[in-house]
């Protein structure tokens, strides 16, 4: 059986132009060292309620999955290339945003809405009641569709995928603290009660959550 390593692609064919929102460009520099951002990264859970801007979520998304070359490649190694990550935006308070559930699409760094309305307490709920999920700006979601990676590897894909949802999530944790926003991962959570509130489609299944906001 061949498995497309980019079907997000039918996912933005298939939406409406209304529900397609073009991120601001990411930036491909900055005068903040790598050797900083490692120095000072840190796990944060209380979060300001300030708004997060489009311009920080946008470099926030790429960097956790963005495409880096013309061939696909991204900002986080994946075994053969087959990059079984998607990546969802539960925003509740970033500016010219409304609040919703979007899908992030790496091929043309852009987001797909998902559903309407703050969901973050719902999200929170399903993530025992951690006040990380309930409070923060944005809370992204990683997950994966297994058969892309394991249809390869067999068993051993699972483990590939649990190591490279490790190398997204820290380059975010990177990027947040060279943006001077905070990040905490939240790996404790009711499966099928995140899966209903993600809307989620069958065969993909849900790995981490990383609260974002202003400390």
């Amino acid at each position: 059986m061949s498995i497309s390593p980019h079907p997000i692609m039918a996912d933005v064919t298939m939406a409406r132009s209304t529900d397609r929102i073009a991120l601001p460009a990411p930036r491909r520099e900055s005068g903040f060292s790598l050797e900083r951002a490692l120095s000072e990264r840190r796990s944060v859970r209380e979060f300001s309620k300030a708004a997060l801007t489009q311009e920080e979520v946008s470099q926030i998304l790429w960097a956790a999955q963005g495409v880096t070359s013309r061939d696909g490649l991204r900002t986080a190694p994946s075994a053969g290339a087959l990059y079984p990550l998607e990546l969802y935006l539960v925003a509740g308070n970033v500016q010219n945003l409304d609040p919703g559930i979007y899908k992030y699409v790496p091929a043309g760094h852009l987001l797909i809405k998902i559903m309407a309305g703050d969901q973050r307490r719902k999200l929170a709920a399903a993530s025992l009641g951690q006040d990380s999920v309930a409070n923060a700006a944005a809370v992204l979601v990683f997950t994966a569709v297994e058969r892309r990676t394991t249809h390869k590897y067999g068993n051993r894909g699972v483990r590939y995928i649990h190591i490279e949802v490790g190398h997204a999530s820290q380059n975010v944790f990177l990027e947040a603290t060279a943006l001077g926003l905070g990040a905490v991962v939240v790996g404790a959570f009711e499966d099928d009660r995140l899966r209903e509130t993600l809307k989620l489609p069958e065969g993909e299944a849900p790995l981490y959550l990383m609260p974002l906001g202003r400390p």
